[in-house]
Parts: structure tokens; C-alpha cells; sequence
């Protein structure tokens, strides 16, 4: 008997714009929405609370970080109230994480892991309408890093051969959590360069970046060859590791990569400290790339009210006791300028570059000034070479 099914990603919070952005479309219930047509049930999706014209005898909520668990319990005690005669069910990140806790939202059960029926069906884009494809080549890692879900979560590293027959689209996101770690990756990455769609190229993105410790020449050129844009790495290490860092990022450009296109992935809000990191992205600074800062939470963490206009304390979200509230800030900060220094190839951050209130000119003028002539030009200069610390009145307001 045909059933009414209704599936709901909480209205968390991410921008308008970017709600069916690669990196936060729920792919999960996509799946599921496949799975149950081909049961042949009637299926919506929605994004918050809302009051349909449609009356589902089952709703499956999605969870994304245990921080925004919040919003999923919102959802919970809404939908009971209008459908108190429908079950509920809560899957995804936060419920795999923490079954328990996710229980007491009052849900009726809690799905952990991934959906084995849904994963073999293709997702249903029609009910988002986006211009690219997720793809998973494997689920999993073969990592067990301590600040990561993902094995837990996917507890057996799983892989396919192929993917050619799954293709649908121009430009793929790959979802993978270790791409490389699949012992099929080579034919992948190679079937890959040599298919078309609709008779055009295919371009590609790996979401989770390639792990570097399994990155070699051969990979580096098959990514390249494959037309992956925008390759990231991971320096989740000490400083000290900036030797094999760097010939990852050697490998990447032999491959035919910009430097300026390349991203590495670092933690902060972590073991290593402020000032390591900011050793390791002042290198980064020498090696003209970008940096994808990540800032840790705790996988048991349900709350994160991170606001960086004003100074905050343990209470409002993790600080880890390597680090302060104005080094996080700081961080962000530096990393974020240090990053529109590198797409513009200018030497200094200012606003005014920001705000492209400098032309290039200026900037090549800059470039070859001592920097105490830049500094008379741009009062507000900021040098990505640098260690930036905290300013003492930051020290002084976390202190109080």
C-alpha cells in the first residue's frame, strides 16, 4: 500500500543562496527519496517547519554537526504536534554520532549509519534541481584520525571499480572521505579523463580533498588529466612535516596546478597551538597557497554560538586549552586575508585591495616598495609573511 513520505532538512543555518550549495545539500534523504518511489510512496521534501497540504504516514529528518542538534530537535517536537499519528524518524551526522541523545528529541527512532536500501539508489535531484552530481566512489576511511566522525560513522572502508554508468552531469562533486584510499581510484580517475556527457568534458570536484600521504606523480596527473579543480590537501600535522607537505603541493604543480588554485586543509582550535599555526600558514604564505581552515568542535558538542564580532568565553562554544578566544578569532582572521592576498597576487592585504579600490598597478608598485614606503601608502597593511598575534587590547578583553 502506497504511503505518503515526507523529508525534512532542518533550516539551519546556512545562507538562502547557498542552501542547495554542493556542500551542504542533503544527498541522504535524495537517496531516500529514490528508495521510496521506487516503492512506489509519494514523496516531499522541505526544508524547516512547514504545514503542507499532505498527510505523511512516515517523516525522516535529516541531522548534519551535533552543534546544530538543536534544530533538529525544533523539528522533532513540530512535526509530532501536526502529525501526531505519523512516525518520526532522525538520521544522519548528529544521530549516528549520538543515538542517545538524538533519542531524546522524541523522535521514533533514530537511524544510524547509512541507509544500505537508499545508498544503491540514485539520488533525486528533481526535488532540488542542481547543476552537478554527488558521487561516491567509497564510503568510509582507512584513517582513524581523533578529530574526525567519519569512521565511526562508516565504520567498513567500502569502494567501487567504476563509475562510469552512474554518470549524469557535466560536473561531479566527489564525497568521498579518502578518495585515493580506493584501490580502484587509478581506472576511476582515468574513466574519468575519457568520458563524455552530453558530448561535452566532464570537470570535477573532490569535496574532502585528496589525502596527501597517498598523493605520487602518477595520482597528481590523473587528477589533473580527470579535470579536478581546485585540489586540497590536508596539514593536520606539526609544523615540522612542512618538508612532505611541500612536496605534495610539488607534485600537484608538475601536474599542471597553479599554486593560487590549491588549497591546504588545516585545524586550528586544536592540539597545535596558535603559534605553530600560524608558523604553518606564514609557510604556506612562502608557498603561495591557499588555506581551508577548519576550526574544531568536539564530536559530542551540542551547541556553537561562535560569533566573531565580539569576545566569548567556553560557554559559548569550544575553545580548546592550547588556545584563547582572541587567537581563534585572530586565526580566522589572518588566514582569511592571507587567502585574498593569494587569489589577487597582491604582497600586502588592505581593504582597499578587498575592495578593488587598488588597481593592479598599484599593486606592482607596491610589490617592489621597501614595505615601510607600502606601509606610508596603505596605513592599514597587513603582511601575510608575518605572525600575527592577538592585539594586547583583545588579550586584555578576553582577560576580563
Amino acid at each position: 500500500m502506497p504511503q505518503n513520505i515526507l523529508l525534512v532538512q532542518p533550516e539551519f543555518p546556512i545562507a538562502t543562496k547557498s542552501r542547495w550549495h554542493k556542500s551542504s545539500l542533503p544527498i541522504g534523504l535524495l537517496k531516500i527519496a529514490a528508495y521510496y518511489r521506487k516503492k512506489g510512496d509519494e514523496v516531499r521534501l522541505v526544508v524547516g517547519r512547514k504545514n503542507l497540504n499532505f498527510e505523511p504516514a512516515k517523516i525522516i529528518i535529516t541531522s548534519l554537526f551535533t552543534y546544530w542538534s538543536r534544530y533538529v530537535w525544533d523539528c522533532v517536537k513540530y512535526y509530532k504536534q501536526i502529525y501526531p499519528h505519523a512516525k518520526v524518524e532522525v538520521g544522519g551526522i548528529y544521530a549516528s554520532l549520538m543515538p542517545e541523545h538524538c533519542k531524546q528529541s522524541g523522535c521514533d527512532h533514530v537511524h544510524v549509519g547509512v541507509h544500505k536500501g537508499a545508498e544503491k539508489c540514485e539520488p533525486a535531484y528533481d526535488l532540488v534541481k542542481v547543476d552537478y552530481q554527488i558521487i561516491h566512489t567509497s564510503r568510509g576511511c582507512v584513517r582513524r584520525c581523533k578529530f574526525c566522525g567519519v569512521w565511526k560513522i562508516e565504520p567498513k572502508f567500502e569502494y567501487k571499480k567504476s563509475i562510469k554508468n552512474e554518470i549524469q552531469s557535466n560536473h561531479l562533486v566527489f564525497y568521498d572521505n579518502n578518495l585515493l584510499a580506493n584501490p580502484y581510484s587509478e581506472n576511476i580517475l582515468d574513466e574519468i579523463s575519457q568520458t563524455k556527457y552530453n558530448g561535452r568534458v566532464i570537470f570535477c570536484e573532490s569535496q574532502c580533498g585528496f589525502d596527501g600521504r597517498l598523493l605520487t606523480p602518477r595520482f597528481a596527473s590523473l587528477i589533473k588529466k580527470a579535470r579536478f579543480r581546485c585540489p586540497k590537501i590536508a596539514w593536520d600535522g606539526p609544523y615540522e612535516e612542512f618538508e612532505t607537505i611541500k612536496k605534495q603541493l610539488d607534485m600537484l604543480e608538475a601536474a599542471g596546478y597553479s599554486r593560487k588554485d590549491i588549497s591546504v586543509f588545516m585545524i586550528y582550535n586544536w592540539d597545535h597551538g596558535f603559534n605553530e599555526m600560524e608558523r604553518k600558514r606564514v609557510k604556506c604564505w612562502e608557498w603561495k597557497v591557499q588555506i581551508s581552515d577548519c576550526r574544531y568542535r568536539p564530536l559530542d558538542q551540542t551547541y556553537d554560538k561562535f560569533d566573531a564580532r565580539k569576545s566569548q568565553t567556553n560557554e559559548d562554544y569550544f575553545i580548546h586549552r592550547k588556545w584563547t578566544d582572541a587567537e581563534v578569532k585572530q586565526f580566522r582572521k589572518n588566514v582569511r586575508r592571507h587567502n585574498i592576498c593569494v587569489r589577487i597576487g597582491a604582497p600586502f592585504y588592505s581593504k582597499s585591495f578587498e575592495q578593488k579600490k587598488t588597481d593592479r598597478e598599484q599593486i606592482r608598485k607596491m610589490r617592489n616598495s621597501p614595505i615601510i614606503v607600502a606601509k606610508k601608502m596603505l596605513p592599514d597593511m597587513w603582511n601575510p609573511g608575518e605572525i600575527t598575534c592577538p592585539s594586547t587590547l583583545d588579550l586584555k578583553t578576553k582577560m576580563s
